[in-house]
């Protein structure tokens, strides 16, 4: 099979490269315009690997974008490129709206063409799947609720928005000119590789360098986790067997309070390196403003992937977040080289 991923120097589109490799009948072109959080670092090994290339590619660049189409000639495209933080879409959209809708538009409008293009057997075999997020459906007010695949739209953040715009467009592709489309929408990821940022590498990073571990408002707002390598293989399970124009809610069936995630990961790290100065990691939580519009519940409801195409996570939280402290532990040079901007250096040369 061939698959062209977009955004696979990030999070998710690295772990989902890093198990496509491992089949040696899988080819593999990387659609990346390395922005901050997009780091090659996380595909060590693969330069070499002639099952495998990499484009330095902005998807709104459509007429680069068609080259590789046409180059590469994929069976399958994966689309994760998006800009994805909350914060900072709440700090300045601009960048949400050109990558996450343009950017999806521009793909969808090349893809579509490449596909009309194709002979008959390859025409019926190509597929686009859109990996978005269940932020798109806002706030869960009942605690009983779950997000299902019919749950109405309602994002509360630019970021949010955006990724529900672009699940539109991808609808309206799929039912205006029959292009052979679907979506997966997933609930909050963790594991190796993430950038450092986001709150699980973030409460990581903090306490092994003894800084502040800071937690929005009270702490009790509630996500459902789901470890990075369990969503790459739910990805990979679609891509291939799900059904065109529908859509997979992708969930870990683990809801916890951001609080209690911060407690779990002091827990652990007051066993793999306790210090002497204190008496526990969660000596230096601090609680600071709410982020404006936070959204107090999610959860996903994943009987549809469950049954449908017999997928369910292998870890639970407590062993994923074991493996993921375990690993950052283990890899400081990765987060390091972030921390002190050396990763865009080695990407981009001298400056």
């Amino acid at each position: 099979m061939r698959y062209l991923i977009t955004g696979g120097a990030g999070f998710i589109g690295s772990a989902l490269i890093r198990e496509l490799i491992k089949d040696e009948n899988n080819y593999i072109s990387n659609i990346d315009s390395l922005t901050y959080a997009g780091n090659l670092n996380s595909l060590p090994n693969l330069s070499l690997n002639p099952r495998y290339e990499f484009e330095n590619i902005d998807i709104n660049d459509s007429e680069k974008v068609k080259f590789v189409f046409n180059k590469f000639k994929p069976d399958k495209v994966i689309h994760l490129a998006a800009e994805s933080h909350v914060d900072r879409s709440i700090d300045s959209a601009e960048n949400f709206l050109t990558t996450n809708i343009m950017g999806t538009f521009k793909l969808l409008e090349v893809a579509r063409s490449y596909w009309e293009k194709l002979p008959p057997r390859q025409k019926d075999l190509f597929l686009f799947h859109h990996v978005s997020t269940d932020e798109v459906y806002g706030d869960l007010v009942d605690k009983n609720e779950l997000f299902t695949e019919t749950t109405c739209y309602k994002p509360s953040s630019p970021y949010s928005a955006s990724k529900a715009s672009s699940d539109h467009l991808v609808r309206a592709w799929n039912r205006t000119y029959g292009f052979p489309s679907l979506i997966t929408n997933c609930s909050n990821n963790y594991g190796p590789f993430q950038f450092p940022e986001k709150l699980i590498p973030h409460i990581i990073i903090n306490a092994i360098n003894q800084k502040p571990l800071p937690v929005y408002g009270n702490g009790e707002q509630v996500r459902d986790w789901l470890f990075v390598d369990d969503h790459v293989k739910a990805l990979i399970k679609v891509a291939n067997e799900g059904k065109t124009g529908e859509t997979y809610n992708i969930g870990g069936f683990n809801e916890i309070k951001n609080i209690d995630v911060v407690k779990k990961l002091c827990a652990l790290l007051n066993e793999y390196c306790p210090v002497s100065s204190m008496s526990s990691y969660e000596d230096l939580i601090v609680f600071v403003k709410d982020r404006p519009g936070h959204d107090i519940r999610y959860a996903i409801d994943s009987s549809k992937i469950s049954t449908m195409l017999s997928w369910r996570p292998d870890e639970n939280f407590d062993s994923g977040l074991r493996k993921t402290v375990e690993w950052y532990l283990q890899n400081r040079s990765w987060w390091e080289d972030i921390l002190n901007g050396s990763y865009r250096l080695n990407r981009l040369g001298s400056i």
